[in-house]
This record gives structure tokens, sequence and C-alpha cells, in this order.
């Protein structure tokens, strides 16, 4: 069995900065999402447990193809790319029939794995439009996946407890951000993850229609407006009256 693990490249979010407002991406490397770090190590501790594959599937531009090393080193078999400049930022709309015409093309595929959210806009819709292209069952807020036989036993955490699922596969499943904590790859296998196979198409060679579908367009992304008091102080006792005076203490 195949098990597709769906990762997208984000800027890393840890070394973009703020100017006036507005987030700085010149100069950010490409990371691989956070969650979707959590939905490749739910992948390979399945691997571990009941044997088969794991293949990481992304769509993007081709800075993916070095990107997805980084999977493949924290324990992907393999790598099944659509490579084109016109999706880089594309969003969920775009990205859904891409992603599911592709996974039609891997054989065997019992799970399909999703974060609950990407690491950049977080939207959550992915893998409910993914599944729905496909005429999958989907399973969300995953916490726990299990396997018996030709199905698959998911606990999902919710607001109000946890709910136990059992679903025949193939399925989509969307696991939560703490439902395990990634491996982090050794020095030998980040060595090994560039001889690791990778099946890369183009966007062409999927044959799809996108011009109809409806896209988003963001008008403005800014950070939170910050008032400071500029306050002096001379000494701790001046500190600490003036944080009684804002009301902080």
């Amino acid at each position: 069995m195949n098990i597709v693990v769906a990762m997208k490249q984000i800027p890393d979010l840890q070394q973009i900065r703020i100017r006036q407002r507005q987030p700085v991406l010149d100069g950010v490397p490409a990371a691989l999402g956070i969650i979707d770090k959590n939905a490749l190590e739910a992948a390979v501790l399945l691997k571990e447990e009941e044997g088969g594959q794991v293949i990481v599937l992304s769509a993007g531009n081709e800075e993916v193809e070095e990107t997805v090393k980084e999977a493949l080193a924290a324990g992907a078999d393999q790598a099944f790319l659509v490579l084109d400049d016109s999706i880089e930022n594309a969003d969920g709309s775009l990205k859904a029939p891409i992603l599911a015409e592709a996974i039609k093309k891997i054989d065997d595929v019992g799970l399909i794995l999703f974060g609950e959210g990407s690491g950049d806009n977080y939207s959550g819709q992915l893998g409910s439009r993914v599944a729905e292209l496909l005429g999958l069952p989907q399973v969300g807020y995953a916490s726990r996946i299990q396997i018996q036989d030709s199905q698959a036993i998911i606990t999902r955490s919710l607001e109000d407890g946890d709910e136990l699922v059992k679903v025949t596969m193939p399925v989509v499943v969307s696991v939560l951000g703490d439902i395990n904590e990634p491996r982090i790859p050794s020095v030998t296998q980040i060595l090994k993850a560039g001889r690791k196979p990778k099946e890369v198409l183009e966007l062409d060679e999927l044959e799809l229609d996108l011009s109809g579908l409806p896209q988003i367009k963001t008008l403005s992304n800014l950070a939170p407006e910050t008032n400071r008091k500029q306050v002096k102080v001379g000494s701790v006792e001046e500190l600490i009256q003036a944080l009684k005076t804002e009301g902080v203490i």
C-alpha cells in the first residue's frame, strides 16, 4: 500500500521580517509546511508498523524539487511533483484538481494525508477539496491513525471529546499539528535523500482545464499595528509604577 502525503512549499516562517506592517520575503528560503511535516511523520510511522511506501506529493515551481529533499530525508521513499511557475502561489481551488489528478497516476493508494492547514494561509480546505474530486471519504482532526486490514481506524480530537472512526480505504485524512513530533533527519539520511526517486510532471501533462476555476486574490497582508508608549524609566521602582499605571500589573 502506498501512503501519499501532500506537502506544500512555503517561505520559512522563522526568517520572515516585517517592514511597514508588510512581510518581507526577499531572500527568505523555502521550506515545507510545519503541519505537513506532522502528516509526513504519521505516514512514516505507519510504514514502519505496516509496511508499504510513503510518497510525497507537491505542486509548485521548480524550487520544490530541491525543497522536497527535506521530506525524503525524513523518511519518505519517493516524491511525485507537478512543477510549473504559474502555480507557485495558487490557492486551494487551483491546487486541488492538480493534486487530485496527480494522485490518480499513483498506484495502490490507501491513505492520502494532509496537514489540517497550510503554514501560510491555513485555509484548511485542500484535503476536503481533493477528497470531493476523487470521490473518497474524508476524516479530519485526526490525532491517531491505525491500519487494520483494509480499514483505517482514526481517532478524531474534537472540542468536546474524542471520536473513533473506522473507514474503508482509500481515504483522505487531515491530521492535527499535535499528532506527533516530526523526526530530525540524520546527516546520512540527508545525503541519501538526493538519490531517492522523484517523478516530475509538468502541468500540461495533466491535461487539466483550470481556466474557469474561481481564484482567490489577496488584497492585503498586514501585520497588526503596534503603538509604543516610549516611556523612559530610570529604576526598577519606576518600571513597576509605570506598569501599575497602565494596568499591566
